[in-house]
C-alpha cells in the first residue's frame, strides 16, 4: 500500500476526485482522506500559486510515497483534453538582465550559463494520455505574446500556476511526482471567461484520469 498525496489548487478540482468518498476536515487545506485501490490517499486543496502548493506539500508530503497533482491548465497550442505532465518548468524563475529574462532551473543559482530548467516526472505507468511539458508561474497567462514566449523559449505546450512547485519540492524531498491536467483555455484574451466556463468539465476530466492512474499503481 502506498501513501499518496494528491493536490488540487481549487475546490472544484479537489471535489472532483473520488467524489463523496472519505472524510474532510475543516482546516485551511480542506484535507480529505480515503482508501482507494489498496492505497491511502490524502487529497488537499492547496490554493492557487507556487507558494500555496509548496506549503501544502511541506505540511503533508513528508509521509507520502508519491506526490500527485490534479487540475486544470491553459493551452500553449495543445489540443483540448487531459495530459500526462512529463516535465515541469517554472517560467518566472531566473535572472533579469538588460532586455532579457534568463530562465534557470528553480532553486539553482540564477547566475552564469543557464542550463536545462525542467524537472522530469515519474515514468508514465501506461495511462495512455499525451505527454506535455508544463510551464508554471505565479501569473494567469491571458496574452498570446506571453504564451508564444513560453512555447518558443521553454518548449512548453501547457501553462499553470502550481505543477512546477510540486516538481521542485518533490525533487528536494527525493520523492516521485506526477500530474495530470486538463485544458480550460488557450492563454489568450478570452482565457478568463473560458476558464470559468470550462473549469468544472476540465476538473472532472483530469480527476477521472487521476483515478485511473491510482488504479494502475
Amino acid at each position: 500500500m502506498a501513501n499518496i498525496l494528491i493536490l488540487a489548487a481549487l475546490p472544484e478540482e479537489g471535489d472532483a476526485l473520488f467524489p463523496g468518498e472519505g472524510t474532510k476536515d475543516d482546516g485551511p487545506f480542506a484535507v480529505r482522506q480515503l482508501a482507494a485501490n489498496g492505497h491511502a490517499l490524502t487529497i488537499a486543496i492547496c490554493g492557487l500559486g507556487k507558494v500555496n502548493a509548496a506549503l501544502c506539500m511541506g505540511v503533508f508530503g513528508g509521509e507520502a510515497d508519491l506526490l500527485l497533482m490534479s487540475g486544470t491548465c491553459g493551452s500553449l497550442g495543445a489540443a483540448p483534453g487531459a495530459y500526462w505532465i512529463a516535465e515541469a518548468v517554472q517560467h518566472d524563475y531566473g535572472a533579469s538582465e538588460p532586455g532579457l529574462f534568463r530562465r534557470y532551473r528553480a532553486g539553482e543559482w540564477p547566475i552564469g550559463e543557464a542550463g536545462e530548467a525542467h524537472f522530469p516526472a515519474m515514468a508514465d505507468p501506461g495511462v495512455d494520455l499525451p505527454h506535455a511539458r508544463i510551464a508554471s508561474g505565479d501569473s494567469f497567462v491571458a496574452c498570446p505574446d506571453a504564451a508564444a514566449d513560453l512555447k518558443d523559449n521553454l518548449g512548453a505546450s501547457l501553462v499553470d500556476m502550481e505543477v512546477g512547485a510540486v516538481a521542485q519540492v518533490a525533487a528536494r524531498l527525493g520523492k516521485p511526482w506526477a500530474a495530470i491536467k486538463a485544458v480550460t483555455d488557450d492563454a489568450n484574451g478570452e482565457s478568463a471567461g473560458d476558464f470559468h466556463t470550462n473549469l468544472v468539465r476540465a476538473a472532472e476530466l483530469a480527476a477521472r484520469e487521476v483515478e485511473r492512474l491510482v488504479d494502475r499503481l
